[in-house]
């Protein structure tokens, strides 16, 4: 059985079981944790983990921020300035971390229902686009936002409650629920 299939066997667990509802935001977030390269095997399994959430009487909705940098980008007003002058960019990400924050926002308000699961596909696309865009500060951003579950896919690892996307940095603390095929983060 191939990781993802275990990881997947994994969720069904945790989907089934009843929800507790008075929960804070953080608690309401499940990371399914899985090495980056098993990327695009996980999002070919993305409808199995619709099947196995519908499966048990939850509604399922995936929101894809694989795309909502270079979605910004295109649509923004000095985009070819950025292009030609790659270091002024660094100053715009704190509007690209406001808009994707809104962009998420209202798909869980749209989407979220306390016995709802918005999963969130694309955590490691802003890896790498400065301090002022992390998957931490976008969890903590929305997570007042959340009635149901937020099912983070999240390439990376997890010890304890700390979390590492794509295994580059140092991890940071956060109370969601890891979902692992064996409980160890890998």
């Amino acid at each position: 059985m191939s990781y993802v299939d275990e990881l997947l066997d994994s969720y069904r667990r945790f989907v089934s079981l009843p929800w507790q509802q008075n929960l804070a935001g953080p608690q309401r977030v499940w990371m399914a944790v899985y090495p980056p390269e098993h990327e695009r095997r996980l999002r070919l399994h993305l409808p199995a983990f619709k099947e196995a959430t519908n499966e048990y009487g939850h509604p399922w909705t995936l929101v894809d921020v694989t795309t909502s940098f270079e979605r910004w980008m295109a649509d923004h007003a000095y985009r070819e300035t950025y292009f030609e002058e790659p270091e002024l960019l660094s100053t715009a990400l704190s509007s690209f971390f406001a808009h994707l924050v809104h962009d998420v926002r209202t798909e869980l308000s749209a989407h979220s229902a306390p016995d709802g699961v918005v999963a969130l596909l694309g955590a490691g696309a802003v890896f790498g686009l400065g301090e002022s865009v992390k998957v931490s500060a976008l969890l903590n951003a929305v997570n007042d936002a959340i009635s149901g579950r937020l099912l983070v896919f999240f390439p990376g690892d997890h010890e304890g409650s700390s979390y590492r996307l794509l295994d580059a940095r140092d991890g940071w603390n956060y109370l969601a629920i890891p979902i692992t095929p064996n409980g160890s983060g890998r």
